[in-house]
């Protein structure tokens, strides 16, 4: 049995014994080398569970786990999310691991939370040599989960006022990679006295946050 497939079943089999006995699914955010600060938006991911556990009755853990992108717990979670303003380096064995765990059914979701996009376009080539970023169509299902995007993903924060841009990676025709650039989800995703978002603007990026994690979860199970 080739390497990835043993990778497959084993993620399977941990996703399907957790559901199998009404545990808590966890999602966790990735650490990595570089000097970035991964663990920006600490209010984001909280938010976004309770939302989904609300409104698309997820039974998701209240909190979020963190783990190192070498780390073999990778595969214990079916949603990872990265985000940062700088640097980003993964190492041979890190970049290694992150695809086994992409190639094996993980899913990860990049929010650029400006300044992060020179480096990760670097370090996913590390992953990924062969594979080029496709611009999503707003067609495409992860922006028709359980909440419409016709125009693709919403923006939340101007940053260099281009419009937002979602962008994956490919791997055997499935999405295993996706990034939302020029568009701050995790902001929308905070605390609103951080930002100060208008309501609305918060519930648009809650709601396209519910979309990929449905969508993560539906390409895993």
């Amino acid at each position: 049995m080739e390497k990835r497939t043993i990778y497959g079943v084993i993620f399977l089999v941990i996703l399907s014994a957790r559901l199998s006995l009404a545990q808590e699914i966890k999602i966790a955010r990735l650490k990595y080398d570089g000097g970035g600060d991964w663990y920006a938006n600490r209010t984001a991911l909280p938010n976004l569970i309770a939302f989904t556990n609300k409104n698309i009755k997820t039974d998701l853990f209240k909190n979020e786990d963190e783990v190192d992108a070498g780390s073999p717990d990778l595969f214990l979670y079916p949603y990872i999310y990265m985000t940062g303003h700088g640097n980003v380096d993964f190492n041979a064995i890190q970049s290694s691991n992150l695809r086994k765990y992409l190639t094996s059914g993980g899913f990860l979701h990049i929010d650029d939370n400006y300044g992060l996009d020179p480096f990760i376009r670097l370090e996913i080539k590390k992953i990924f040599p062969k594979n080029e970023w496709v611009e999503l169509p707003f067609n495409h299902e992860i922006y028709h989960q359980y909440y419409d995007f016709d125009s693709g993903l919403p923006k939340i924060h101007q940053h260099d006022g281009q419009p937002p841009q979602g962008f994956g990676i490919i791997h055997e025709g499935k999405l295993v990679v996706f990034y939302t650039y020029e568009c701050d989800l995790g902001n929308g995703w905070e605390d609103a006295s951080i930002h100060n978002d208008p309501a609305d603007v918060r519930l648009k990026a809650l709601k396209m946050g519910a979309n990929i994690l449905s969508y993560a979860f539906n390409a895993n199970l």
